[in-house]
């Protein structure tokens, strides 16, 4: 990039609606001044956590089956805060909605505060021209339960420009995951 990374991101937002709601500048603190922050920083964009929670859960003996998931693997959780059982997972969604341009590339990465405990963030590319909601999942590597706070800092996006727009992007293909809202569960 040319430009400096965080006027980039500023100006894609603004170009493109890529990211509702967009905060500009990093807040890390709230009036208790204790939050995990969120907004753009200096190479990315960090996204809160919403407060939608399906925690997976073995108390109906379920298989996870991507080609037959059956919702009986979890339990729906309406919170400001999810406990994630000792080496188990849960999926959130983020409260920012997303519109990649058709030449970004976007990856997600943990943010350091959660890794630091054992829980790991995975989420798969951001791909050309892919719009929802992002699912996210978290992995208590633990053997403890562990905490996650919505409408705090959660994952941090990396923004990879090409100097050239892609020959097919997410939405050409009718991807399967295109205009998400919600809490996506995995679709065959």
């Amino acid at each position: 990039m040319s430009i400096k990374a965080d006027k980039w991101i500023r100006r894609m937002a603004e170009q493109h609606n890529m990211i509702s709601p967009f905060e500009p500048q990093q807040l890390r603190t709230d009036s208790a001044g204790n939050r995990i922050s969120h907004g753009t920083s200096s190479y990315g964009y960090d996204i809160r956590c919403a407060n939608e929670f399906k925690i997976f859960t073995n108390i109906n003996s379920a298989i996870v089956d991507p080609k037959n998931f059956s919702e009986h693997s979890f339990v729906n959780l309406t919170s400001d805060v999810c406990i994630i059982p000792p080496n188990s997972f849960a999926l959130a969604r983020s409260i920012e909605y997303f519109r990649i341009p058709r030449n970004i590339l976007v990856l997600c990465v943990g943010k350091s505060t959660y890794a630091r405990c054992g829980i790991i963030v995975n989420v798969t590319p951001l791909e050309p021209e892919w719009e929802g909601h992002i699912t996210l999942e978290f992995s208590n590597t633990t053997p403890l339960p562990a905490k996650i706070y919505a409408n705090e800092g959660v994952a941090q996006l990396l923004f990879i420009e090409s100097d050239e727009t892609c020959e097919t992007s997410y939405k050409d293909r009718k991807g399967k995951y295109q205009g998400q809202q919600g809490v996506t569960l995995p679709i065959a």
